[in-house]
């Protein structure tokens, strides 16, 4: 445990180094007018904490730089007095998800790009699992007396499609009782859900009928979407390279490789969904390679009782925390109240 003149010192320290990207001298964390200490003070209160990991020197007579540990620190310290410490940067009027759009597919792709545009950082958000998603509405479409299309809209915004050709015209009397029948039967029921054949097939149709629905079943089970681990969207790459806030090209190589790869991204961001509030893994506390180097701020959102997705930030262990956790924070909780709305609705 640190006292409280430590910690003043170390977030001194780890602030400074955020803003500038040097090491910090003893002069200037002296000059700090909350210290009531003076330059002999604060070198003694630096060395131990450098004694206890918080801090590190790149040679003898430069400043502290904050290592992960007192990254890791001056973090948990933030999360543990909740919002006092770090306001969201404005998400607003760029990020007006619940009045703007109704698909989740949009949702998803303004929340990366603001998040990415308001914190210069990579943004990177999860969509929602496709075993996740019920069905919201079938509409059966004749496009050709013989051609029909059998489009499927799920609840997480997925939209898919099947065409249907058939050998003789089709009686547009049977397309409008079959969009009717679908829809009565299958609305709500999850994707992939063992009942879905089940009650796709009701043992009291005709003989036409049920031949009829026969050939538009495959549209359930053939063409939804399949991808176990998700949809990924991220933006903001080039502020990372821009700034040089990466400046291994080894490391440049492993990020673009990662994001190229996404099933293992989406396994990191997976754990999120078991936090209860913002998650934050700084350098080395990352299994990932590529991720060592850098910095994962992210956030559960969905359903009251279910997370669906998550949002997040990756840039370097020099990141502003304080404004990354608030910013995420906020993120992840209007895309819960977008995707609430959406649900409903479904």
């Amino acid at each position: 445990m640190l006292t409280p003149r430590q910690e003043r010192i170390l977030c001194s320290v780890v602030d400074a180094h955020v803003q500038s990207g040097q090491p910090i001298s003893s002069r200037t964390i002296a000059a700090d007018p909350d210290l009531d200490c003076g330059p002999s003070t604060v070198r003694n209160e630096l060395a131990l904490l450098e004694e206890r990991g918080l801090l590190t020197h790149p040679h003898t007579s430069a400043g502290r730089v904050p290592t992960d540990l007192g990254h890791r620190y001056v973090v948990d310290r933030m999360l543990a007095a909740g919002q006092e410490l770090g306001k969201p940067r404005p998400l607003q009027p760029l990020l007006q998800l619940s009045l703007m759009r109704k698909e989740i597919e949009e949702a998803m792709r303004s929340t990366t790009e603001t998040l990415s545009q308001v914190t210069n950082l990579l943004a990177v958000v999860s969509a929602p699992r496709i075993d996740s998603a019920t069905i919201r509405r079938v509409e059966v479409i004749q496009l050709q007396p013989q051609v029909l299309a059998v489009v499927i809209i799920t609840s997480t915004g997925g939209v898919c499609k099947m065409l249907v050709t058939f050998e003789d015209p089709v009686d547009s009397g049977l397309v409008a009782w079959a969009e009717e029948y679908l829809n009565e039967r299958l609305t709500g029921l999850g994707v992939g859900a063992r009942m879905l054949h089940q009650r796709l097939l009701d043992d009291g149709l005709g003989e036409r009928e049920g031949a009829f629905v026969k050939r538009l079943a495959p549209a359930f089970f053939e063409e939804l979407p399949t991808e176990p681990g998700g949809t990924l969207y991220f933006d903001g790459a080039s502020h990372l390279l821009a700034k040089g806030q990466i400046e291994s090209i080894a490391e440049i190589n492993e990020l673009m490789d990662m994001l190229e790869r996404r099933v293992t991204l989406l396994s990191v961001l997976r754990s999120t969904l078991s936090s209860s509030d913002v998650l934050v893994r700084i350098g080395a506390e990352n299994e990932l390679p590529a991720m060592r180097s850098l910095a994962l701020v992210a956030a559960g959102y969905g359903l009251a009782q279910r997370k669906l997705g998550a949002v997040s930030v990756i840039g370097p262990v020099r990141m502003d925390y304080a404004g990354a956790i608030a910013t995420v924070r906020e993120a992840a909780q209007e895309l819960s109240r977008f995707v609430q709305y959406a649900y409903a609705d479904s």
